[in-house]
């Protein structure tokens, strides 16, 4: 299925990820492709071992499009891994960590996969289950009955590429959606779609000895929209594991990193090391964000004292609308996510699937070069989360909430799903947070629709408290219902500890609201 046509003379990739990794390690063999912990691999024995992993799956009778599944976290063996299931002709399937063992066996069900790689720190995830089905299964870093161990077994392998061709339209990645509840999406992603996504790496200096620091999971895609154009650019791919603040800062000014890709939550914490500014940062040219909103403010510190560009990206993992925002060309600006990206075009559409005047919210829609290819195996999925304009073109609903300001910057309200309706008003939790997270006694804020007799359901806040705080509940309640609309208030506060996070930084608001509406018996 192809979601997206672009118009003659615009940007069309002729050269596949898979060529230009090829071609990258025969330019400079000797230069430093992938670092993690005290691992250094260079392009020409990082290609060696893709080729290993590619006739290791070969030999097993991987065919063309087989989806092969990676649970693990960061590591030079993942890399690997990662680019020789694609060079194999495979489909790279990465398992997220944060999923639940019911929502793995579920994944790997739906996705037939052919083989799954485990690392252990993440077997208690898929012992339960994993034995039980026909696929093979490798041990990264540990022994077990169930699995064959892959250091022995990529050590037998060729080591001379096997040359399968590889087109535009063949699979590329399949991503699944969290999978919290029922059966988790499949993401379809094909080589057309990865390709497109390299016209950023010029113009980004991906390819000028880049240097990219990455700390969020490579199964989630705000990893792979920094990994893959750094290796297509020929340059160097740091991995961490897990992330930490002051160990992340230590790797920047140890190995002079020039790239990365940090998620909000990880930018908060970066800049609240009370030595940040002790550190050297010079070498840091491009700094960009995604997954969710950068707070303004986070922005503004980010530009007075972190080195480098700031650019974010508003997108989803299933493509169409994205936008750009360059932070230090529009300090005016940082309440918004940018402008869409070239070849990118984006509706606002309401309830009636009606496109809304200028200025107001409605549900974002986008069309670009880098969609997906559909749902894996749900083409009647991909068909409900279309939308289609007076000329038919196809856009992708987000269910994103948001408005062109009188610029054509784009300003996000929130979640469709996480729209408050109270008495047949509609809130924006977006609204809410904003004015409690301009408390200087509020570190995180989430709000939440619960039950309400009288209204259906009514704003809920939920905040962190700065260390040594000592407002109550009742008094952050008043504060912000001082600042808010008569139609906005909050019916309360809760003060937690901390917020629960997916790996990217995304709160969890599912698992927030689930206790009141639980006990409401819906």
């Amino acid at each position: 299925m192809t979601l997206f046509h672009p118009p003659a003379g615009e940007f069309t990739p002729t050269v596949t990820l898979v060529e230009a990794i090829r071609a990258r390690a025969a330019e400079h063999p000797e230069r430093e492709a992938i670092v993690c912990g005290d691992t250094r691999l260079s392009w020409g024995a990082f290609d060696e071992q893709i080729n290993r992993v590619a006739n290791l799956l070969l030999a097993l009778g991987l065919r063309k499009g087989d989806n092969i599944a990676v649970i693990s976290p960061n590591s030079d063996t993942y890399a690997c891994l990662f680019m020789g299931i694609l060079r194999a002709g495979g489909c790279v399937t990465p398992l997220s960590t944060m999923a639940s063992p019911d929502a793995l066996q579920k994944m790997l069900s739906d996705c037939g996969a052919s083989a799954i790689f485990v690392a252990e720190q993440y077997l208690d995830l898929v012992s339960g289950f994993i034995a039980g089905m026909d696929l093979a299964r490798y041990a990264i870093d540990f022994d077990h009955a169930a699995f064959d161990p892959l250091t022995p077994a990529l050590a037998a392998a060729e080591t001379t590429d096997p040359k399968i061709e590889i087109g535009m339209q063949d699979p590329f990645n399949l991503i699944y959606s969290s999978g919290t509840t029922g059966t988790p999406k499949g993401i379809l992603h094909n080589h057309a779609m990865r390709a497109a996504q390299m016209d950023r790496v010029t113009p980004n200096g991906y390819d000028d000895n880049a240097r990219t620091l990455l700390s969020t999971p490579l199964y989630s895609n705000t990893t792979i929209v920094s990994f893959l154009p750094t290796l297509f650019g020929g340059s160097t791919v740091y991995l961490m594991p897990k992330f930490d603040a002051r160990g992340y800062l230590e790797i920047v000014q140890a190995e002079a990193i020039t790239h990365t890709m940090l998620v909000p939550v990880q930018y908060k914490r970066i800049m609240d090391v009370p030595d940040f500014d002790d550190f050297d940062l010079s070498s840091m040219r491009v700094k960009f964000s995604t997954s969710a909103p950068l707070r303004a403010d986070v922005k503004a510190d980010v530009l007075a004292r972190f080195p480098g560009k700031l650019i974010e990206y508003y997108g989803l993992t299933e493509g169409g609308g994205v936008t750009v925002l360059i932070a230090d060309d529009t300090p005016d600006k940082l309440h918004t996510v940018g402008k869409p990206a070239p070849n990118t075009e984006i509706r606002l559409i309401d309830t009636n699937d009606q496109e809304v005047p200028q200025g107001e919210v409605g549900e974002i829609c986008g069309r670009g070069p880098t969609m997906m290819a559909g749902y894996f195996g749900r083409d009647d999925l991909t068909h409900d989360y279309l939308w289609h304009d007076a000329d038919g073109n196809a856009y992708f609903r987000s269910g994103d909430m948001g408005r062109f300001d009188e610029d054509g910057y784009l300003i996000l309200s929130d979640r469709k799903k996480d729209m408050i309706i109270s008495g047949g008003l509609n809130i924006y939790a977006d609204d809410l947070e904003r004015v409690l997270l301009a408390d200087p006694d509020v570190i995180d804020a989430a709000v939440i629709a619960v039950p309400s007799e009288a209204w259906g359901e009514t704003p809920l806040g939920l905040v962190v408290l700065r260390e040594g705080a000592t407002r109550s509940d009742v008094e952050i309640c008043d504060a912000a219902n001082a600042t808010l609309g008569k139609s906005q208030r909050l019916s309360g506060i809760e003060i937690r500890q901390e917020l629960p996070r997916s790996s990217i930084g995304k709160i969890l608001k599912r698992e927030l609201k689930a206790p009141y509406w639980e006990t409401a018996g819906q």
